[in-house]
């Protein structure tokens, strides 16, 4: 069984190659906007656009398809300005997600900009539960993901994610992004195996390891527990190869898709995926 890993690559040029390229550089999986990612709108999906992607979705076989929604979204927001563009742009995301056929849709779950943690993480629920009233049916998932913790942003914690899912009114329509890059300067060591273990356990313990649906496979440029997110090349930061190595070898994770998110996208993600691939035991892959 190959191992089901990918990248996230750019659309420019038509959402289709964003796929096209994820194929040419060997990969099994990808990860894609649906639109630019700074800016809130977007222009309507074209029903050729459409087609194009899943047309190109069946020539290349990637699969799962992993879509990544804007930067600017906040769902943890209390402004009410930033807070209903945010919900009418996730919306759209999910929407623009879903209609492509796109499975997942990860997003970070938001700052709380002072108002305290449990305010942020009940408004997030908030508001994914309104965004699923209005779009019932669905088959996209949303991944929320393991964040850094930079400035006031949710998600740094295990205990954060738990408690989102825990307020919703549809939780199996939620999961989990486990970015190793984001958990490892959030303070959860991954770098020995007793480590390894020691921090997959603990997300067992508060959300569950079944709710990881998608691994950000980044090496970190900063130091354990420094609090910001800078992604290194595989084996070339402060995680080490030993933790890539572990997670390629992971029976738990076999199906689980490793996307990268790492450096100098155009030249070095066909190494980075090489590169994780040579980990992959003999007797891992089935």
């Amino acid at each position: 069984m190959r191992p089901l890993v990918g990248a996230h690559t750019s659309i420019a040029g038509g959402l289709a190659n964003g796929l096209i390229e994820g194929r040419r550089i060997n990969g099994t999986t990808v990860q894609v906007f649906t639109k630019n990612a700074s800016q809130w709108r977007a222009p309507e999906l074209s029903g050729e656009a459409v087609e194009k992607f899943k047309q190109a979705r069946a020539e290349t076989g990637l699969s799962p398809v992993v879509a990544h929604d804007s930067y600017l979204i906040n769902l943890a927001s209390s402004d009410p300005t930033i807070s209903q563009k945010s919900f009418d742009a996730f919306g759209e995301e999910l929407r623009r997600a879903e209609t492509l056929g796109i499975d997942y849709l990860v997003t970070h779950p938001g700052a709380h900009k002072g108002d305290g943690e449990a305010d942020g993480i009940r408004r997030v629920a908030e508001s994914l539960n309104r965004v699923h009233d209005r779009t019932k049916g669905f088959s996209v998932k949303v991944l929320l993901e393991t964040t850094a913790g930079q400035g006031t942003y949710l998600g740094h914690r295990f205990e954060h994610l738990a408690e989102m899912i825990r307020l919703l009114d549809q939780p199996d329509r939620v999961g989990v992004c486990f970015d190793t890059c984001h958990v490892f300067a959030a303070g959860y060591d991954l770098r020995t195996e007793a480590a390894y273990h020691q921090t997959f356990e603990a997300f067992d313990r508060t959300v569950g390891l079944a709710r990881i649906l998608a691994f950000h496979a980044n090496d970190s440029k900063r130091e354990l527990g420094s609090r910001v997110d800078r992604h290194e090349h595989i084996g070339k930061g402060q995680i080490g190869s030993k933790a890539f190595r572990l997670l390629m070898n992971d029976s738990r994770f076999r199906d689980i898709p490793k996307i990268l998110e790492t450096p100098e996208s155009e030249t070095q993600h066909e190494v980075n995926l090489r590169r994780l691939k040579r980990m992959v035991e003999k007797t891992s892959q089935g």
